[in-house]
């Protein structure tokens, strides 16, 4: 008999990022088989429209109601997209971690895996957290404010990974995190939160055998490509800095983050080419009859868009 999956890798999106999640997973799924691959959805399909996973998918849905999170209703008014999409992160983790899953790995959607993640099952085997850091070295002159004080407001943390081990400081870290995403996902930098992210910046104090993953090839994006500048050697191997790639933080690249990445990377005819394989796959993934920026949640039941002043007013009613 075959035994259960060890470990699980989950994302969370709404529906209008479906073909970036199954692009997601189906690099997961090349380099690890047996990993249980779940994508919790924190949406409904449009009146009409149907999805099932290809035959070749091997992820599942879970649904946001699913997640056991009171008065699911009320607390996703008081969120925006990107908020609601974060602030399930947290309850899902303890799920998976309660389902007895050994590991529980996060990825954003909008990333891919070009190689097994190696270092993160062995970091896992001894220490119940794992992080990635936006930045890895100091910066000078202009990019001191474009990158160390971004960090230092967003995160110092990139929370489009997150690995977690079943262990009792794993599980406590979990429900820490959880219980502030309930309360706490806001994009609210002025009052020093930003969504799921900064609060891992307490990590080091309050879980203190945390590990810091510095692997180059680690949550590459185009934010650090400045000090991990990617190429393609002669086997074909893609490197960021020296380190083999492992996965890609694709953010936004169909909008502001396309020309961002163009922007950072120079003309490097690596990264074009990594662009290109990746808009080919969200084409290749598309689902039909999906809107562009669909959310159930964006609207009233009259069909009224819901205001960032409307749900802000709710937070206020909710605290």
């Amino acid at each position: 008999m075959a035994s259960a999956p060890r470990t699980c890798c989950f994302t969370s999106a709404t529906y209008s990022y479906l073909s970036r999640a199954r692009t997601l997973f189906s690099t997961v799924q090349e380099f690890h088989p047996d990993w249980d691959l779940v994508l919790v959805s924190v949406d409904e399909l449009p009146e009409g429209l149907l999805f099932e996973p290809r035959s070749d998918e091997n992820f599942r849905i879970v649904r946001y109601s699913e997640l056991g999170i009171e008065n699911f209703g009320d607390w996703a008014f008081a969120h925006d997209v990107v908020e609601l999409c974060t602030a399930v992160k947290g309850p899902a983790l303890c799920r998976f971690l309660d389902a007895g899953y050994e590991r529980v790995i996060y990825l954003d959607p909008d990333t891919a895996l070009f190689r097994p993640m190696q270092e993160v099952e062995n970091l896992l085997a001894r220490h119940p957290v794992v992080l990635t850091p936006h930045l890895l070295e100091p910066q000078h002159g202009v990019s001191i404010e474009d990158n160390e004080i971004s960090a230092l407001k967003h995160g110092v943390f990139n929370l489009g990974f997150l690995a977690v081990s079943n262990s009792a400081e794993g599980n406590r870290a979990a429900r820490w995190w959880r219980d502030r995403l309930l309360s706490y996902c806001f994009d609210e930098i002025a009052s020093g939160i930003f969504v799921d992210q900064k609060w891992w910046d307490l990590a080091p104090a309050f879980f203190p055998d945390t590990a810091i993953l510095r692997h180059k090839g680690y949550n590459a994006a185009c934010w650090n490509l400045f000090e991990r500048p990617l190429s393609i050697d002669g086997r074909g191997d893609i490197r960021v800095g020296g380190d083999l790639l492992t996965f890609f933080h694709f953010t936004k690249v169909t909008t502001v983050g396309g020309p961002a990445l163009v922007q950072h990377a120079g003309h490097s005819p690596a990264v074009l080419e990594l662009m290109k394989w990746y808009l080919s796959e969200l084409e290749r993934n598309a689902v039909p009859g999906i809107p562009e920026n669909w959310w159930y949640f964006s609207t009233f039941a009259d069909g009224r868009p819901i205001s960032r002043e409307d749900r802000r007013a709710a937070r206020v009613t909710r605290r």
